[in-house]
């Protein structure tokens, strides 16, 4: 996220939190599922003060990439399908593929617009007619690349959905809230956490929450996997398994931004200073992204439905076309498998006031 000159943003009282740690907490070797500390931070961040019934376990991964490796390396086996969305991450893809895994999508959007819901119960039922397990990556609230985010409604029908698979199969459901933190107002963009619970036996939810893009440290690559169990066996393995995976792939993930978290989640007046300061910054975002939208009508130019967060979508039928063409007028997207990606967090609110009209004029002379 850049700030209207350019410059990449990072919150101060963040920074003077990093600046402030002495040498052996960021030199030492971290516990393998994180620093007690940043365990309990990392919850109450995610969570957003919401008290769970639920088993909770965690593991601190390197970065949001480190959690969706684990989930599907241990909630999957060879072989088996990971399903998502078509508008997604293309990463999702690389990550299922490297650990020997296949990859479908179902339509995210209806023909009004709204969530998908009949394709994404036909693709679920699909998949688990030929394989016993799945894992489900639903990339919610603000959605990369689109913006959108799940409505509670749309939620109670997902776990509607998922509480009819059969008792015999097993579905990991694994919640991308990468940007949850950008998306909106903080308690309601986590009103769908309690429908979690709502769950069967057979579906187990899990959050990956990337502590990394909330806390504005991309580079220290810091996020946990949770999971919400209905037992503490459950729970416990969780927590087994992916420390076991943490230990094969990358060992520890790295103690200085946990001891950041850890910090902050420590000293009420410098949370309370992070909290204020992000807000600002969430504020001046979602103000790009109205300001996108309005013009995007103006001119009549058709975008994915957005709700928040650090990207826009525009469909079209040659993404890599359009975004030569684009590149022409100095305009640089990131071409899509069924559109090009509009960074929004990049540019300034009166760029995203321009920006619909030259697209438009660049698709119509295609």
């Amino acid at each position: 996220m850049l700030d209207d000159e350019g410059n990449l943003i990072v919150l101060s009282s963040v920074d003077e939190a990093v600046k402030s740690l002495e040498p052996s907490q960021y030199a030492e070797y971290a516990p393998i599922a994180g620093t007690p500390g940043f365990k309990e931070a990392a919850i109450q961040a995610a969570l957003g003060g919401y008290e769970t019934s639920r088993h909770i376990g965690i593991v601190s991964t390197p970065g949001g990439t480190g959690s969706l490796r684990n989930a599907i390396a241990n909630y999957s086996c060879p072989g088996d399908k990971i399903l998502t969305h078509n508008w997604c991450w293309p990463n999702y893809k690389n990550i299922a593929a490297e650990q020997g895994r296949g990859f479908e999508t179902f339509e995210m959007f209806d023909e009004d617009g709204k969530f998908n819901l009949a394709d994404f119960e036909y693709k679920v039922n699909k998949l688990l007619r030929i394989q016993d397990r799945l894992v489900l990556i639903l990339n919610t609230p603000a959605n990369n690349p689109t913006g959108y985010s799940l409505s509670l409604e749309e939620w109670k029908n997902v776990i509607e959905i998922l509480n009819r698979v059969p008792d015999d199969k097993v579905v990991a459901l694994v919640v991308d809230i990468a940007y949850i933190d950008f998306a909106g107002d903080e308690k309601k963009v986590r009103e769908f956490i309690p429908e979690l619970e709502k769950l069967k036996s057979n579906v187990l939810p899990l959050l990956a929450y990337s502590t990394s893009k909330t806390f504005t440290f991309y580079g220290f690559r810091c996020a946990a996997l949770i999971c919400l169990a209905d037992s503490e066996e459950i729970a416990d393995e969780f927590v087994k398994v992916c420390s076991y995976s943490s230990r094969s792939t990358w060992s520890n993930s790295p103690r200085g931004p946990q001891e950041v978290i850890a910090k902050i989640y420590s000293d009420k007046e410098l949370l309370a200073k992070v909290d204020e300061e992000r807000k600002e910054f969430r504020d001046m975002l979602l103000a790009r992204g109205r300001a996108f939208e309005e013009e995007a009508k103006k001119v009549n130019l058709k975008i994915v439905p957005f709700r928040a967060g650090f990207f826009v979508s525009i469909p079209c039928e040659n993404p890599d076309a359009l975004s030569a063409k684009l590149e022409e007028s100095d305009v640089y997207c990131v071409p899509m498998d069924k559109g090009v990606r509009v960074s929004i967090a990049s540019i300034s609110e009166a760029k995203c006031r321009k920006l619909p009209a030259i697209i438009k004029d660049a698709l119509q002379s295609l």
